[in-house]
Parts: C-alpha cells; sequence; structure tokens
C-alpha cells in the first residue's frame, strides 16, 4: 500500500510544478521578441511605385511583366501603406501585389473592414481579416531564400504582444496562400500542428478567403532568393 504521505508529497511537487510551468509559458508568450533588423528608407516606397507603374505600362502594351522588391523597399512601402492600428490612416491600400487592379482590391477590403467594425457577424467564430488588422501595431517583412518572415505587433486587451511566423508563399488557384513551417507567439515557440491548423482555420471562412483572391492581372507571388517577385499576366 502507497505510504499516504509520500502521494501527498508527489503532489505538492505535481502541482508547484504545473503553476512554474504556467508562469514560464505565460512569461514567455507576454515576452515580445526582437524584430527583424530591416532598413527603413524613405525613397524606397516612391520605388515600389515606379516599378508598379512600370509594370502597368508594360501589361498595358501586352508584354509580360514582374516587380522584384528587395526587404528594404517591401518594408518601407508597407510602412507607408498599411493601415495599422494608432498610426495616421494613409491613402494607400497597402496591397503587396501593387498593380492598380492589386490596389483596388485592397481598398474594396478596407470598405468592408468598415462595414465590419459597425456590423460584427453574428456567430462568427474565426476573426475576420479586419478585425485582426484593427490590433495590428507593427509589421515587419524579411525574406531568406524562398522563405518569408512575418514579424507582427498587436495589442492584446491593451497588452502589445508579439508574432512571428515563418513560412513559404505562393499563389494558388487565383489566390494567395501562406505554408506556415515555424512561428512564435512571444518567446513561446508554437508547434507546428497548431499553426497549420490556425491557417486552416483562417481559410475556412469564405471572407476570409475571398480577401485573399488575387488581382486578375497578377499571376504569380513567390519569395525568391531573398527577395518579393510578383509576376503579372
Amino acid at each position: 500500500m502507497a505510504d499516504p504521505a509520500l502521494l501527498k508529497r508527489l503532489y505538492r511537487i505535481l502541482s508547484w510544478s504545473s503553476l512554474v510551468g504556467l508562469v514560464v509559458t505565460l512569461g514567455l508568450v507576454l515576452r515580445k521578441s526582437s524584430p527583424p533588423q530591416v532598413a527603413y528608407d524613405p525613397t524606397a516606397a516612391a520605388r515600389v511605385e515606379e516599378k508598379f507603374r512600370a509594370a502597368d505600362q508594360a501589361r498595358a502594351s501586352g508584354q509580360p511583366s514582374q516587380v522584384d522588391l528587395d526587404r528594404t523597399e517591401l518594408n518601407s512601402y508597407l510602412a507607408q501603406n498599411l493601415e495599422l492600428a494608432g498610426q495616421p490612416q494613409p491613402g494607400g491600400a497597402g496591397a503587396a501585389a501593387g498593380s492598380s487592379a492589386g490596389r483596388e482590391t485592397a481598398a474594396q477590403a478596407n470598405t468592408g473592414a468598415s462595414a465590419n467594425e459597425t456590423k460584427p457577424a453574428a456567430g462568427e467564430e474565426q476573426p475576420t481579416l479586419e478585425q485582426v488588422q484593427s490590433a495590428v501595431k507593427d509589421v515587419k517583412v524579411d525574406m531568406d531564400g524562398d522563405v518569408v518572415k512575418a514579424y507582427v505587433v498587436f495589442d492584446f486587451h491593451g497588452k502589445d504582444m508579439s508574432l512571428e511566423l515563418d513560412g513559404h508563399l505562393r499563389a494558388e488557384d487565383g489566390y494567395l496562400r501562406f505554408v506556415p513551417i515555424s512561428g512564435k507567439l512571444g518567446s513561446l515557440p508554437l508547434p507546428q500542428s497548431t499553426l497549420d491548423s490556425a491557417v486552416a482555420k483562417m481559410m475556412a471562412s469564405p471572407e476570409n478567403r475571398e480577401k485573399l483572391r488575387l488581382p486578375a492581372d497578377v499571376n504569380d507571388i513567390q519569395i525568391v532568393d531573398g527577395h518579393a517577385v510578383i509576376s503579372y499576366k
């Protein structure tokens, strides 16, 4: 028969171990990870716009076109065009696809965001992209080989938290698709199963999926040799 005193001691040890594990996990989640060191160039966003205009002109002439963005250009463009929480709302729509059709699509998405703010969907289990965007305070993107690395700071009940996602970006059946390969919430590594499930649930929503539809003139988006390459039809 087991010694009652020993069982009581084991119970106390397990209880304290669980409490310590919970505190450590909570501390890792709340501790923001370091953002990627990405250079910002105030003239880079203008270069990006010029590349998009050149692509539009090439398409208008019936020629295939492609836009190649390095990390500085991409982050500078996002900084000037993304509508983030707590920041002044710029005129740009903030679409990485960048073409006139892409910017029009993003503008429509922003219009939908305003509607959702005043009329939330009843019984909706998964957050919409607009709801996620409304809490985002900072976004930085790095690219390494064919991997895109997104660093996001968001507000969670008044507390700034960070999320890191690494993965592969590609076009699939006319939609932008992200395949996660690793991620961290704060300083806590996320299991692959959690990442896959989160992306699958987000894409399961027809509303969210529609927001990821590529403009009709975009053929593909890939990360190649640390650059974002947008190919037009």
